[in-house]
């Protein structure tokens, strides 16, 4: 069971609060060393779509591609 259970509804419609759960979980969370996971619900689960996740591009935060490819080196584990 992680440490941090980062709980997500917002989806591709609105990509700044979209990718900021990711952003905590591999800039923030892992790098202090918290066990972190991220849960995806509602229009949050078309951000596991390859396409979709090409396409989401936050203010402020990196791309969504970028965070996923860092939760993944990093083990963040996901549940939808």
């Amino acid at each position: 069971m992680p440490g941090l259970l980062i709980v997500t509804s917002c989806g591709p419609t609105d990509p700044t609060r979209a990718s900021i759960p990711f952003h905590i979980a591999v800039n923030g969370a892992k790098p202090a060393g918290v066990e972190v996971a991220i849960a995806l619900a509602g229009d949050a689960t078309e951000l596991m779509k390859p396409d979709i996740i090409a396409n989401v591009y936050g203010q402020g935060v990196p791309p969504l591609r970028d965070l996923l490819d860092k939760c993944l080196e990093q083990n963040v584990a996901f549940y939808v």
